[in-house]
């Protein structure tokens, strides 16, 4: 497809989206959002926010980049790869306040980009009995632009956007292509999203393309792609480890920040069962290892997860179900799961409640999680303020996650191939 051929088809794409008035009101709320955030920043939140954590690591690069991980020069943790800090170096070359105004303007942006991946993936991979017509794909686009989520992640300057429109690119190419090269391409995408936050990590074993038959008691793997896959997700993550060894002061910090160090033990309203558990253990002052409560939640629901992706019916479009455990997998276990992190999972089940068949009885399982995540899980934080001295924990989005994760489960044992059509090899 050439540039000009892309330009209009995204012109005309975004010309049937304004045509319905939801739209044109999400629209006018994402920009609500923005607005809100800028004006926030001014007035209250200058010194309050994400975005200068990413701007004070971009310009340590030059500076010192030996003390990238040395949290005493942040507000918050920078808890990210180094290759991550380059990503803002053109930001650090303004002053702090422009840069965070043109940040928050290219989400806005980005969320156009995320949009239109969106809805050439569920025109992909729509089932067949859902509506001819487009009226219901785009209201779901527009409740994605109205989601609350979108707020905090205004307002902290965050990069789940980012991340998001690389899990949407690298998706977009999995389902609509399949030689070598494709499948390189969209794991090399994936790994970039991994660099600019390790949110997708735990998406990594769900590109084998690997699948136990229980009839039969035999394995379906294809080794090949399944090495392609995870070689172009490792190659741009592996370039961090050029700075480790360069620099080991990195490594350590890397690992105290994320694993070992103090801040995971402290309250918060993160909502990931570990972080759940770690509260429970401060709040009564019982002993814990917060890493040995990491693994073990890790590793029950990582094998449960990936045990039940490997002895899935045959089914059409199996990776998008991966994704979506890989993402829940995260949320559920890694310390710090906020409200902004999921528009990273909001598209993904989207995309599942136009994937499943119209009557499917999990549809609506999903439909709640999705109206729950976009509107209602952002009042639990605020109740989590007012409480938390005496309950400190943010409980009900954690259990709506594990719902979800269950959703997927029932999906992937289920018998699907008659309604979804012919299984190829590569969609094992």
């Amino acid at each position: 497809m050439s540039v000009l051929e892309l330009f209009t088809e995204t012109k005309n794409t975004l010309v049937l989206f304004w045509q319905r008035k939801i739209f044109r009101i999400a629209i006018f709320i994402q920009i609500v959002y923005l607005s809100l955030s800028i004006v926030l920043f001014f007035l209250l939140l200058s010194n309050q926010n994400d975005f200068i954590i990413f701007y004070e690591s971009s310009k340590l690069i030059f500076t010192d980049i030996g003390s990238l991980y040395d949290q005493t020069k942040y507000l918050w943790d920078f808890r990210y790869f180094p290759l991550s800090a380059f990503f803002f170096i053109p930001f650090s070359i303004l002053d702090f306040e422009a840069s965070f105004v043109i940040f928050n303007i290219l989400n806005f942006f980005i969320n156009i980009l995320i949009i239109l991946l969106l809805y050439k993936i569920i025109i992909l991979v729509k089932g067949k009995d859902h509506e001819r017509d487009n009226k219901r794909v785009i209201l779901y686009i527009s409740l994605y632009l109205m989601a609350a989520p979108h707020i905090l992640n205004y307002i902290h300057g965050q990069i789940n956007l980012y991340v998001t429109f690389f899990i949407l690119a690298s998706l977009l190419i999995f389902l609509s292509r399949n030689s070598n090269a494709s499948n390189f391409l969209a794991s090399l995408i994936l790994g970039i999203s991994i660099i600019i936050k390790p949110t997708t990590v735990f998406l990594v074993p769900f590109l084998l393309l690997i699948r136990f038959d229980l009839k039969t008691k035999k394995f379906e793997f294809n080794f090949i792609k399944s090495f392609i896959r995870i070689l172009g997700l490792l190659l741009p993550v592996s370039l961090n480890f050029i700075f480790f060894f360069l620099y080991p002061r990195l490594w350590n910090g890397f690992l105290a920040t994320n694993f070992t160090g103090s801040n995971a033990s402290a309250l918060n309203f993160s909502f990931s069962l570990t972080k759940l558990i770690i509260n429970f253990c401060f709040y009564f002052n019982l002993p814990y290892s917060q890493l040995w409560v990491l693994i073990t939640i890790v590793g029950i629901t990582g094998i449960l997860g990936f045990s039940f992706y490997v002895i899935r019916k045959k089914m059409k479009h199996s990776i998008i179900y991966g994704y979506t455990l890989g993402i829940l997998i995260m949320f559920l276990t890694y310390f710090d799961t906020w409200d902004h992190h999921l528009l990273n999972l909001i598209p993904l089940l989207i995309i599942i409640i136009f994937n499943l068949p119209r009557k499917e009885i999990m549809v609506n399982l999903f439909k709640r999680g999705l109206f729950f995540f976009n509107f209602l899980d952002i009042v639990f934080i605020g109740a989590w303020f007012l409480i938390y001295v005496i309950f400190p924990f943010n409980f009900l989005p954690t259990i709506v996650l594990a719902i979800c994760l269950y959703g997927v489960f029932r999906v992937l044992t289920q018998n699907l191939e008659k309604l979804q059509g012919e299984v190829t090899f590569h969609e094992i």
